[in-house]
């Protein structure tokens, strides 16, 4: 999740509980276990339209926008894998501006192509434009290609916060539309002529789409999967990925703050390199969403800061053609404080909860809790501490 200022600086609860925390490993393990795959996949509420095919494309082009000043890891990256994943679309990642592209809460990026080639591309435009959170939600130049790309009729879907950037469009009046628990306030005051929604993961209304906090992110690209290529694929792609199903239904209001809990106050400015270094190694193929979802977890804990290790500055290939910038070079910088095993193993989404446990046993319960909670991770907020 990003979050900006727009007059003054939006604060918003990133940390855990103040109370003391007992650890609850087991609350883990009935995570793990409640998003295997134990049963048969739920029809969601909310339906995205179905593709309809334009300009005799085979396939739907897909853009995935980045801000060149930063955006959010795993709003980007899980759209941008799983629809790759799933074969049913082009997709490509596009930025304002040539470059490394910084990612928060970490990890550096470098996009596929500028929106300039991307427009001399596809003059006809993309089918689907998806905007993450972004750390300059009023540049005007993001803002005009966005509503360049509507005017093209291109479906518009924001993940988390990614909805006030779509908002400063003006697309989203008179729209229904959500996005992350804690920017409800600020929403409702700005920009009262959206239909803001809460306690649902995504919101499909025609051309404007929209999704809660970060790990809806998942949810909402598996339902953009079914809208493309129908439900047997999604489901396929769910299963490779360990997602159970792709519901809309969810509850936001269980990730505010409660009764004798003090919020701390926080923003995407916060200082995410405090605590131990942790080393993710990467190597070509290595799955991105894999990859965002651990970075995340960890450096949301506040805890811990990750950042991406590898042998060679070059940078490296993801699984579907992102590169990601290495910052810890082996034998040129400090070893990190701790090294993670490689993340090629198992399916992607489930990395998530075994990466929360693993917070969890090393720095407690609240660590993993306050990523969990600016995740908007369902299973920790149905499991009360």
């Amino acid at each position: 999740m990003i979050l900006t200022r727009r007059k003054a600086m939006l604060s918003l609860a990133t940390a855990a509980s103040a109370v003391a925390l007992t650890p609850r490993p087991d609350l883990f393990a009935a995570a793990i276990r409640t998003s295997g795959l134990d049963g048969a996949l739920e029809r969601h509420d909310e339906m995205i339209n179905p593709y309809q095919r334009r300009f005799g494309r085979a396939q739907p082009v897909v853009a995935v926008l980045a801000d060149n000043s930063g955006t959010e890891l795993s709003d980007f990256v899980v759209p941008f894998g799983i629809l790759s994943r799933s074969k049913s679309a082009k997709v490509i990642a596009v930025s304002l501006l040539p470059g490394t592209v910084p990612m928060r809460p970490a990890l550096r990026l470098e996009m596929q192509q500028t929106t300039a080639q991307f427009d001399a591309g596809y003059r006809e435009g993309a089918d689907y434009v998806i905007v993450p959170a972004m750390m300059n939600e009023t540049d005007p130049s993001l803002l005009a290609w966005i509503k360049a790309q509507a005017a093209k009729g291109s479906t518009i879907v924001s993940i988390c916060n990614g909805a006030i950037v779509v908002a400063n469009t003006g697309l989203m009046n008179g729209h229904r539309a959500t996005a992350h628990w804690g920017t409800e306030s600020l929403r409702l005051a700005n920009y009262p002529d959206v239909r803001w929604e809460k306690n649902i993961r995504y919101v499909a209304d025609g051309k404007i789409v929209s999704s809660s906090g970060i790990s809806a992110s998942i949810m909402i690209s598996l339902a953009l999967v079914e809208a493309i290529a129908g439900h047997e694929r999604a489901a396929a792609v769910a299963r490779e990925v360990g997602v159970a199903q792709w519901s809309s239904r969810h509850n936001s209001d269980s990730f505010q703050w409660r009764s004798g809990e003090k919020a701390k106050a926080g923003s995407m400015r916060d200082n995410h390199d405090a605590g131990e270094l942790i080393g993710i190694p990467v190597a070509p193929g290595i799955d991105e969403v894999a990859l965002a979802l651990t970075a995340e977890a960890y450096t949301h804990s506040h805890r811990a800061h990750a950042v991406a290790m590898a042998e060679k500055t070059e940078p490296v290939l993801t699984l579907h053609g992102l590169l990601v910038i290495p910052e810890n070079i082996v034998g040129r910088d400090p070893r990190p404080d701790r090294v993670l095993p490689s993340l090629n193993a198992g399916p992607s989404v489930l990395v998530l909860d075994k990466t929360l446990a693993e917070i969890e046993a090393t720095y407690g319960r609240e660590a993993a809790y306050s990523a969990a909670r600016v995740m908007e991770y369902r299973y920790f907020s149905e499991n009360k501490l």
